[in-house]
């Protein structure tokens, strides 16, 4: 009979590649399904709703936004300190009560169950901690990391398009359509849960190539933050423009592709996913051939300053009518995961080897998703509530090409830095041991 101890035996005598291989899908399948408790509300547009002159979908955005913020403050010690044997029940426990937001909000009238969106963020700001960290402080993280980040970018096309189709081929209302939506994916995301859990620890090996990953204390928190912060402040200050870029371009993406004429098109969000999706993998993926920490750690930021690149150039080339606004929005993805995906999982992760210190990718990725986020409010607070006259797309454009120019210009800074930081060590032939 097929038990888990079978299941955990298995996998802790399993060749390198195929644990990774099995880790990396069971990870991608719990995240994929959390995003069909996040996302699908956005596929709808919610027309002629406004409430004291703000359209009701920013008001949605907005909440589940604010929620997912907090969720992410309140991360920074949750996860950080989180012990392993907790984790797969924390993820189906905040992924449930998600869920069961999204019942009053088909329940209660507008504007008043815009509450619950505020309530569907916050459990789930704390789900992609707690999943990276059955996959960090391994030799194979690099493309473990890669094949959950891209459910980044694949998931919330397909959680989308299975909304839209919802509300095209069954005539739901779009204020039942994510509850429904989400009830689809409730028995994927335990057995995928299930999965996840029977991953072994990291091996001798692992732990010598790139260091122990233990819950850290709040003293530890300190330290390390004391050791980086000049390079902490610039590298997380780019992601946060970057976050908000990102955030902006999934959550309103209904809103683009009506502007752009794509309106009745419900597999358009998937179509120009997936391949952003695979270019990203097989990008990513590559980082697993650096042995080298540092050496990875650079050719981190030559990536996110590469995808900046791709969404700039893109941009301009869009304005210039040289390519449609499908290769367009295929290329901005591509770009924008290009740089985003690293710092969900590989820049860090690296960041930690490179240097050696007591740390886990948790704490570090909490802070920097905590002000991303926050960002991504303050943008829809500037666009709606001081009153931007712009279209969607034309927003969009402008957003594109500041965000890409800043996040190239501080990448470059956060590169010299880490450079520097690492050869002052070299230079004193010393490791430091937090």
């Amino acid at each position: 009979m097929f038990t888990s101890a079978a299941l955990r035996n298995r996998l802790t005598n399993a060749p390198a590649w195929a644990l990774a291989l099995y880790a990396a899908i069971a990870a991608f399948g719990v995240y994929f399904c959390m995003y069909a408790f996040r996302k699908p509300f956005t596929a709808a547009g919610y027309e002629g709703l406004n409430y004291f002159g703000i359209d009701y979908k920013v008001w949605l955005v907005t909440a589940q936004v604010i929620g997912y913020t907090l969720s992410k403050f309140y991360g920074i010690r949750f996860i950080s300190s989180m012990k392993g044997d907790k984790r797969a029940g924390s993820i189906v426990k905040l992924i449930l009560i998600s869920w069961l937001t999204l019942l009053p909000f088909a329940l209660v009238p507008a504007p008043y169950n815009i509450f619950f969106l505020f309530l569907n963020g916050l459990p789930l700001g704390m789900v992609w901690g707690l999943v990276f960290s059955f996959l960090e402080g391994r030799k194979t993280t690099e493309f473990m990391g890669a094949v959950l980040s891209i459910s980044f970018i694949f998931s919330s096309g397909v959680v989308k398009t299975v909304g839209k189709s919802i509300l095209i081929e069954f005539h739901v209302t779009e204020f039942w359509m994510p509850f429904l939506t989400g009830a689809i994916f409730v028995a994927p995301l335990l057995l995928f849960t299930w999965l996840l859990n029977h991953v072994p620890a990291p091996t001798k090996e692992d732990i010598a190539l790139r260091t122990a990953r233990p819950p850290m204390s709040k003293q530890e928190r300190k330290a390390f933050l004391a050791m980086f912060l000049p390079g902490i402040v610039i590298i997380v200050t780019t992601y946060v423009l970057l976050t908000v870029l990102r955030d902006f371009r999934d959550n309103f993406a209904n809103e683009l592709y009506n502007e752009l004429g794509y309106g009745n098109n419900a597999s358009i969000f998937t179509t120009t996913e997936i391949p952003s999706s695979l270019i990203v993998l097989l990008s990513m993926s590559l980082l697993i051939l650096a042995r080298n920490n540092f050496t990875a750690f650079m050719i981190n930021h030559c990536l996110v300053i590469g995808g900046y690149a791709v969404a700039l150039i893109s941009t301009l080339l869009s304005m210039e009518n040289y390519i449609s606004p499908v290769i367009w929005m295929t290329s901005i993805g591509t770009g924008l995961y290009l740089s985003y995906v690293p710092f969900n999982a590989l820049y860090f992760e690296r960041m930690i080897a490179t240097y050696k210190v007591r740390s886990n990718i948790g704490f570090i990725m909490y802070i920097a998703d905590a002000f991303g986020y926050l960002g991504s409010v303050t943008l829809l607070f500037t666009k709606e509530f001081v009153g931007m006259q712009l279209s969607w797309t034309s927003f969009f454009i402008h957003a594109v090409i500041f965000i890409s120019v800043a996040g190239i210009s501080g990448t470059l800074i956060a590169a010299v830095y880490f450079r520097r930081k690492y050869l002052s060590i070299q230079s004193l032939n010393t490791v430091p041991v937090l």
